[in-house]
């Protein structure tokens, strides 16, 4: 191998080597995707917009405060079970796929080695490595299974096999902050509050800041992201109100 080919091809398998171990070490970058902020702050959103208008629906049909906390209660934990059940199946199937895939990645480098090097030294050269340069990283680094896996599973199904979802921490993850959320509007009436005043300004506070919580990581200004918030979870707040002052009379 030519000596400048050579020095390019020690970098790549170091790199590699380094990528490996850091993955192994837990060694983990910024998520760019807003890490584990975005499900959090978007599951306390969807529990304030959506008990907020479920409470206002409920008062606008003219019923006592002990109605009002008990429909509250109940939107809380029926919203967080089923955001916890729902996260719980769709990261559980997700993982489950990830998984036969891998599996499937695992038995061709066992059953065809060569084929899946050479398929590797192609993406290199895909990605315009010269191809002596290329066959002799892929040879390199298909000589430990668990390295070639992970090389593949990066390079073709752009996954990382160490880095994969929990179930149960997203189910606990969207229970808890859905729960936060539904909390809000009915805080003030377990601390004694009897009109929906409180847990009405209490709940737009609420989404006021969730809205500017989320400017973190859509880079809008955060003024403009918990406007916006409070104006969506007004209007439902609004709508729900209205429809039931409108059946509350219709049935009464």
């Amino acid at each position: 191998m030519p000596e400048y080919l050579g020095d390019t091809f020690m970098a790549i398998i170091e790199t590699e080597a380094a990528l490996h171990e850091a993955h192994r070490d837990n060694h983990t970058h910024r998520d760019v995707n807003g890490g584990w902020l975005r499900p959090a702050v978007f599951g306390a959103m969807d529990g304030l917009v959506s008990n907020l208008a479920l409470m206002t629906g409920v008062a606008g049909g003219a019923v006592g405060h002990q109605t009002i906390v008990l429909s509250g209660l109940a939107g809380l934990a029926a919203g967080a079970f089923s955001m916890a059940a729902g996260e719980y199946t769709s990261v559980a199937s997700q993982r489950e796929l990830v998984e036969a895939e891998l599996d499937v990645e695992r038995r061709e480098l066992r059953k065809h080695p060569k084929d899946e090097e050479a398929e590797l030294a192609a993406l290199y050269e895909a990605r315009g490595v010269e191809p002596e340069l290329a066959k002799a990283v892929a040879e390199q680094l298909s000589r430990d299974p668990e390295l070639a896996l992970e090389i593949h599973a990066r390079e073709e199904l752009g996954i990382d096999p160490g880095d994969l979802p929990s179930p149960l921490v997203a189910a606990v993850s969207s229970f808890g902050s859905f729960a936060l959320g539904a909390l809000l509007p009915v805080l003030p009436y377990l601390l004694g509050a009897t009109t929906l005043w409180p847990a009405l300004l209490l709940a737009l506070l609420g989404l006021f800041l969730c809205g500017a919580v989320v400017a973190k990581v859509t880079a809008r200004s955060w003024w403009y992201s918990g406007l916006r918030q409070l104006a969506l979870g007004g209007a439902a707040a609004g709508v729900t109100y209205a429809l039931g002052s409108l059946f509350g009379t219709a049935v009464g």
